[in-house]
């Protein structure tokens, strides 16, 4: 299991353009195979910059997701509107505390 967080920040007239865009296409990534689920967070003091939280099963899965057409028809549409480069990293869950 991996956990992907990426970070994005959206020019301040192009937030609203991608809030609705994510809600037309979160729960294709959220139940494409090998993901266990994503969140969407926003900074409560920069409404511009928001994280995608995901986990996939493998990183191969994470590779199939950023190989496939759904990944190809969400990241040109979404680039443009960002104000700095989008940043990712891939992470190893050590410690879970979160109680379900």
């Amino acid at each position: 299991m991996l956990i992907r967080v990426v970070k994005m920040k959206f020019e301040q007239e192009r937030l609203s353009d991608f809030l609705e865009h994510f809600e037309s296409i979160k729960w294709q990534v959220a139940q494409f195979p090998g993901c266990g689920g994503m969140q969407l967070l926003q900074d409560l003091n920069d409404p511009c910059l928001l994280f995608t939280y995901s986990i996939w099963h493998s990183e191969q899965d994470l590779a199939n997701y950023r190989a496939s057409d759904l990944f190809a028809s969400i990241w040109p549409k979404i680039k443009p509107w960002f104000a700095q480069k989008a940043e990712a990293w891939s992470l190893n869950q050590n410690f879970n505390g979160f109680i379900s």
